[in-house]
């Protein structure tokens, strides 16, 4: 089961998951990251990294925020793989 970038990271995009990523599952939105599900290893590296607490085991997205299962799914192939810490947009 692979993990899931979920709401807090909306209009905030830390970048810290990306550098832990081993497999460069991550990719860039225009306002948030995602995880490509097929990509996602489940080794967990990226959750203590973020530091608004925006990435969950899929098995474990609130249930307020699952739509974000199907919304990294859909967007992440559509998006360019990040593997590079980058300025976030909440300090922009």
């Amino acid at each position: 089961m692979p993990h899931v970038v979920t709401q807090p990271c909306f209009d905030c995009k830390y970048t810290d998951c990306v550098v832990v990523c081993p497999v460069e599952c991550f990719y860039e939105g225009e306002k948030m990251l995602y995880i490509h599900p097929d990509e996602c290893i489940d080794c967990e590296a990226c959750v203590p990294e973020c530091p608004v607490e925006a990435i969950y085991h899929e098995d474990n997205v609130p249930e307020d925020q699952k739509e974000f299962i199907a919304l990294n799914a859909e967007m992440a192939p559509q998006c360019e793989v990040i593997t590079e810490k980058k300025e976030p947009l909440a300090d922009s």
